[in-house]
């Protein structure tokens, strides 16, 4: 593994790239280094629908060095600029983006971990050209989400909360989330909220992202494709090495969902990161192992 890194020092460089429709969008280059890690494809790390690339930082971290980690923000979050048109929030468009990126670096295979939102994109990355994917982690996700979770998702996107301090902002995280991290304490909030959120132009902290993401996802399944499209590209990424990650107490995958994307899946392994709902953070103990068993099949 590479070094360990001085306290405050950065291991990643901000980047940048332009979509089809001038957005200037950012995202973070974890370039590899040394001799050992040249040949490995890099990383592709895809967020949930309202996070930001910050929310593979321990990830990204404990990889880097050992291979280049890309973890962009998608249009209307984090660094990226907000969409002129709404509309534009829809998994199609956050696809089209990261073709751009991925264009733009000269990349052609890679492999690819996607939480939530992200999952669905990899789907579609696959459907595509699975070929490139050298392997995938689907993170809590699959082609059928479950509509309690749906419903849950809906409540609170796009409201635009504000807060006073961080520990009022971890306090609220806590409040909305105590089921999905019961083991967690106030450290672990505080972090999640640094991670999703940021010191708004008025002193407050605010979500990290444009309220109008919400407007897509009104519809009734949400702005991503139908269960049996999403099937179809599911078979795609299944074709290569696939990690699926689950929680124990998801409300967004289901059981007996992640159960049929296993049995589909050739080259499939599917574990459950126990205490946790929608969604693993990745470091966990159980999602570090299984991380680190795909990345020995992708290269």
């Amino acid at each position: 593994m590479a070094e360990a890194l001085k306290s405050g020092e950065k291991r990643w460089q901000d980047r940048s790239w332009t979509s089809s429709d001038g957005l200037k969008l950012h995202f973070r280059d974890y370039a590899q280094a040394g001799t050992g890690s040249r040949g490995r494809p890099p990383i592709l790390c895809l967020h949930g629908l309202t996070r930001n690339a910050r929310d593979f930082e321990a990830v990204a971290e404990r990889l880097a060095g050992d291979w280049r980690v890309l973890c962009p923000d998608m249009r209307g979050r984090g660094d990226s600029d907000y969409a002129r048109d709404p509309m534009t929030y829809t998994p199609a468009h956050y696809v089209a983006d990261v073709e751009a990126l991925l264009a733009a670096e000269g990349i052609e295979r890679f492999v690819v971990i996607g939480t939530s939102l992200g999952g669905l994109m990899t789907m579609m990355l696959a459907a595509v050209n699975p070929e490139r994917i050298t392997a995938a982690v689907i993170n809590d996700v699959g082609p059928v989400i479950e509509p309690a979770g749906l419903a849950r998702i809906r409540e609170y996107v796009g409201q635009g909360r504000s807060y006073e301090t961080w520990v009022h902002a971890a306090r609220a995280l806590q409040e909305a989330n105590r089921e999905i991290y019961p083991a967690w304490q106030l450290p672990d909030w505080l972090r999640m909220a640094k991670r999703c959120m940021v010191i708004g132009t008025g002193g407050r902290i605010v979500f990290d992202y444009d309220m109008k993401i919400a407007e897509p996802f009104e519809t009734e399944h949400g702005p991503a494709p139908e269960p049996a499209i999403m099937w179809g590209m599911y078979e795609a990424v299944a074709r290569r090495p696939l990690l699926v990650l689950r929680g124990a107490h998801s409300d967004i995958l289901s059981a007996e969902v992640a159960a049929r994307m296993n049995v589909r899946g050739s080259a499939t392994e599917l574990v459950t990161v126990p205490g946790v709902g929608h969604a693993p953070t990745l470091d966990e103990d159980e999602a570090v192992a299984a991380i680190d068993r795909l990345l020995a099949r992708a290269v």
